[in-house]
């Protein structure tokens, strides 16, 4: 399903996003990376890579004709996103807290005579897919988007489990959580996203959006490669702005960080938005999309990698997440190590 022109349905921000993102116009490699730049050249589906260390930007690279100034579809990386908007509703007082029901601003999409269990389900059971409803991803996705009203499709599905228990992985989840930030906050969730992550250098280009207009939480979203290696890097700052500005608060980073459940899958955690998982020794974040759309943060190493990949084929079932996983692990991470002994930093 391709990606809906969002450009013409809301206005672009004064400033662009890529204007402020600590990339260069020109690619650029140097500090020890060019072992992890000719590694992921070696592979076929990695279209751009892009290294920052305390808040330099020290790769900057496209393989094969690609672009990081270029948009690109994050898929389900841009679940991550989602969640940060959530955080940044809950710090405006738009959402109360993760533990809000979801019942306070769907209620009117619930099934008639619904599973009692649905009342239970909160802000926080979507964030960490433990909602307990069938999943609306892998084979049923396609039937879910075919369906006329995204939001009633997800809340109908029946349950698997009750809510709070294992990880469900489901766009329809984020999705319900981009229908909460539109009912709370009166706007449509695209222009949330300009609004409160602009400042921080990240764009959002393209969104599809479901029959009732509402914009696909958690899927189909297109931002530059830089914008994604921006939205790593206010993670990385904590939440502030290039400038200093807090735009998300260090609370929310600490709950979106927590372990709060395990994929089946892959065994990988899970907190709000993100998986969390380690990478040579070092505790790192990353979030995820199909093909292998990647943003990593690796925090005590002031470390952000942004990847992009086809978007055409699975990362998981062929290895090919593993092969970047390592391609963090066992050259990006000894390059940044390596890069701080010398500066002398700790």
């Amino acid at each position: 399903m391709p990606v809906v022109p969002a450009g013409a349905q809301e206005g672009a921000p004064a400033v662009p996003g890529d204007a402020r993102t600590p990339a260069t116009a020109a690619p650029v490699a140097r500090d020890g990376f060019g072992a992890a730049i000719e590694r992921a050249r070696s592979f076929a589906p990695l279209e751009t890579l892009q290294i920052a260390q305390d808040g330099e930007t020290l790769v900057d690279e496209g393989f094969r004709g690609n672009r990081t100034d270029r948009a690109a579809n994050i898929k389900s990386a841009s679940k991550s996103v989602v969640s940060a908007l959530v955080g940044i509703a809950i710090d405006k007082g738009l959402i109360r807290g993760p533990d809000q029901p979801i019942a306070d601003f769907l209620h009117a999409d619930f099934p008639e005579n619904p599973d009692p269990r649905l009342t239970q389900v909160t802000v926080g059971h979507l964030l960490s897919m433990q909602a307990g409803l069938e999943r609306t991803s892998g084979g049923n996705y396609g039937a879910w988007i075919s369906s006329r009203n995204w939001v009633r499709d997800a809340l109908r599905r029946p349950f698997v489990t009750d809510p709070g228990g294992s990880m469900l992985y489901s766009t329809g989840s984020t999705h319900l959580l981009s229908a909460i930030l539109t009912k709370a906050s009166g706007r449509t969730t695209l222009a949330l996203a300009r609004d409160w992550l602009g400042p921080a250098g990240v764009r959002v280009t393209d969104w599809e959006r479901d029959p009732q207009g509402i914009y696909l939480g958690g899927n189909q979203m297109a931002m530059t490669p830089r914008s994604l290696l921006a939205f790593g890097e206010l993670y990385r700052r904590g939440g502030l702005g290039y400038d200093g500005t807090r735009i998300l608060s260090e609370d929310w980073i600490a709950q979106s960080w927590t372990p709060r459940t395990t994929s089946r899958f892959h065994d990988g955690r899970y907190g709000y938005g993100w998986f969390i998982d380690t990478f040579a020794g070092h505790a790192g974040r990353y979030g995820w999309g199909y093909g292998g759309q990647m943003i990593y943060v690796i925090p005590d190493l002031a470390l952000t990698v942004a990847i992009t990949s086809a978007e055409d084929q699975p990362s998981a079932r062929s290895g090919y997440v593993q092969d970047l996983h390592r391609l963090v692990s066992e050259t990006i991470i000894p390059a940044a190590e390596a890069r701080r002994a010398t500066e002398g930093k700790s």
